[in-house]
This record gives structure tokens, sequence and C-alpha cells, in this order.
């Protein structure tokens, strides 16, 4: 026969949220070029870092940069979006759950331009890595929103 005890132990168990790790993973598009070889580094990073990723090779990513509404002198190489804000380059796993996190007011999302060595995707056995920005974009001037040693 079961107890008050077991029995209320096993509701206290129920009762309990599940893990962080067990929910389901934040979804990010990632549209690229399909001649692009980094793309699909930074796309590893992202799953490695518990994203699930929505890779879309396209034959132009301009559509997507002004549907995301991505400035010109921020671009990169791949766009990406996530719960409606907007990523292009190499922009970091950590820099984009402190988006999510904060959604700070005014910022449409985050650029890494160029493509710096050591950002995620861009490791070059050998090479030193850079010292890279991610920048936050959107109403108002463009600003460092977090800074990166690759």
């Amino acid at each position: 026969m079961t107890s008050r005890r077991s029995l209320l132990a096993t509701a206290t168990l129920v009762a309990l949220p599940m893990p962080v790790l067990a929910q389901r993973a934040t979804q990010i598009g990632v549209w690229r070029d399909p001649n692009c070889g980094c793309c699909s580094g930074w796309i590893a990073h992202l799953r490695a870092e518990g994203f699930t990723v929505a890779d879309q090779v396209v034959q132009s990513v301009a559509p997507v940069r002004r549907r995301l509404g991505t400035p010109a002198d921020l671009l990169s190489c791949h766009a990406g979006e996530v719960e409606g804000f907007a990523l292009e380059g190499h922009v970091p796993a950590a820099a984009i759950r402190r988006l999510l996190a904060e959604r700070p007011a005014g910022v449409r999302g985050l650029a890494v331009p160029e493509m710096p060595v050591g950002s995620p995707g861009m490791e070059v056995p050998g090479a030193p890595a850079d010292s890279y920005d991610v920048i936050a974009f959107g109403t108002g001037p463009h600003r460092p929103f977090m800074r990166f040693n690759g």
C-alpha cells in the first residue's frame, strides 16, 4: 500500500520545473550563400551551444537582409534571425543569449562586420585571433554590445 509520504514525495517531484536542458532549444534561422565555407562553422558553433538552426542556402542573402533591416555598413557573409532579432556575420552565442535575456530597447539586431579571425566559424589554426566588437543596431547610432578576443 502506498503511504502518504511517498505520494507527497511523488507529487513534489512532478511539480518541479523541467531542467533547462530539457526545454525546447531556441531556433535561429540562417541564410547563406551556397559557396560560403565559414558559414557552416558558425552554424556548428550555434548548434554546439544548444541552439536549433534552420540552415537555408539561398542564391542571394540580400532580400533577407532588407527584410531584417541590416545596415549596409555592417554586412558580413551570412544573415540570421532569432526571435525577431536580426543577426549578421559571426555573432557568438554568448552575445545572442545576452540579447535574448536583456532585449534592449531600440535594438533590432547584432552584427559582427566583416570576418574577424577567431570569431565563431573563422578559426584559423596558427593565425593570431582578432579582437572584435559585436555591434548593436536599430534606432539611433550603432553601438558596441560586447567585445571578444577570438
